[in-house]
């Protein structure tokens, strides 16, 4: 039989190395990394740059390092520290202010007693506070005359949104192909490693690795793991302090927690954007269920009310007339742990999510990660916590398929 005459043309190789899906908070982040690594990157996003239709806004997110939540994430922070100061030297940008944090209640509170594990367990600096030390050293502060509490100096926050764009910014400097107003309809991997093909409203695009950072949007995207994923509309309180609005300024007064004898969370910042500003509030997890498409955006006077209540009871002098609200979205696990792996049917797809309304502050590291494991398939970072196969996070269900093929 004769030879085909193209029998000799090697297969063409695809024309980007990776593909990120979703370009927020995770994504950004990823498609940096990978850039930087000099890889060829296509990023793409349904919406603009540094949109507010998903997670990765509002001005302010808290950032601390004796966490409450598990003392595993310690090593993850004080690398994502080390990011936001390289980021912020490589862009110019202004995303890291710390601040100090004060976390009380009860001393048998998660926040109070999570926070001193993970402080004296790996040795951080840190302040035991009583009662009357809080309202001493924090005189906006009303503390229970039985609550305890903890104040790092390392506390503070990060801009969401100019996070989100010095990321993309430096992606774009590396050469990585961004592109915005473009929905995925659908992916599909290759068997045996052999690549990826994603197609969108615009087009079909083929890569030979992917990184999926879908942020809400999980449960539809990454549906053949089955993660059970629930997501929470979360609700932001801007007020106008009621008198001294100074003393709720930077420099004057800390990020927050407090959590309270029922369990709930209330968070907080100074006035971030100058003197006698607004001042930033919420309740932390505290939402009714959503879908990302249903999310329903007004915000109520009921809300308002009963936030501004329980901010009487923590800090009385802060929630005077309400400036503006804003809502945004929790994809949550059910142990509010992340999920940060290889997937398991698909070796060159990464994935990224379930970060439980407490992701943002990682950002930079889990670019990183996710970097890792697109292009080697290891980490040198503790991810064993963020495995979906984990017990505590027990899959609905498990199929073959991606969602949905091409």
């Amino acid at each position: 039989m004769p030879t085909p005459d193209n029998a000799h043309v090697p297969t063409p190789r695809p024309r980007f190395d990776v593909i990120v899906l979703g370009l927020g908070g995770m994504g950004s982040a990823a498609a940096a990394d990978l850039a930087g690594r000099g890889q060829r990157v296509l990023g793409l996003e349904r919406f603009t740059p540094a949109h507010d239709m998903g997670s990765s806004h509002g001005d302010s997110r808290l950032i601390r390092q004796s966490y409450f939540e598990d003392p595993a994430y310690v090593p993850l922070l004080l690398r994502s520290y080390e990011l936001w100061k390289i980021l912020e030297s490589a862009t110019k940008a202004d995303l890291l202010t710390l601040t100090g944090g004060l976390f009380f209640g009860a001393p048998s509170s998660r926040v109070v007693a999570g926070s001193l594990r993970s402080a004296r367990q790996w040795d951080l600096p840190h302040d035991e506070l009583d009662a009357a030390d809080i309202r001493r050293r924090f005189p906006t502060t009303s503390p229970g005359p039985d609550d305890a509490g903890l104040f790092e100096q390392r506390g503070g926050f990060v801009r969401p949104e100019a996070a989100v764009r010095a990321h993309l910014e430096l992606a774009a400097r590396r050469g990585a192909d961004l592109r915005f107003g473009e929905r995925v309809l659908g992916w599909a991997a290759g068997p045996g490693g052999a690549g990826c093909e994603v197609r969108t409203t615009k087009g079909t695009f083929s890569a030979e690795r992917l990184v999926i950072a879908p942020g809400a949007w999980a449960s539809e995207v990454l549906g053949s793991l089955g993660l059970p994923l629930t997501v929470t509309r979360q609700v932001l309180f801007w007020f106008q302090p009621r008198h001294d609005a100074e003393r709720f300024d930077v420099g004057r007064h800390p990020v927050y927690v407090h959590e309270d004898a029922t369990g709930t969370q209330v968070y907080g910042f100074p006035g971030i954007d100058g003197p006698a500003g607004p001042v930033k509030v919420a309740f932390f997890r505290l939402g009714e269920v959503s879908t990302p498409g249903g999310l329903r955006r007004e915000v109520l006077g009921e809300e308002v009310d009963a936030m501004r209540s329980a901010a009487d009871r923590v800090l009385p002098d802060l929630a005077g007339d309400l400036v503006r609200s804003a809502t945004c979205m929790y994809t949550n696990t059910p142990d509010e742990h992340f999920v940060v792996a290889v997937h398991p049917d698909h070796s060159q797809v990464v994935v990224g999510c379930g970060f439980s309304g407490h992701g943002f502050k990682f950002v930079p590291v889990i670019g990183e990660i996710l970097g890792d494991l697109s292009t080697t398939g290891s980490t040198r970072h503790p991810i064993a916590l963020f495995d979906p196969a984990r017990a505590t996070l027990a899959p609905l269900r498990k199929v073959e398929t991606p969602w949905p093929a091409p």
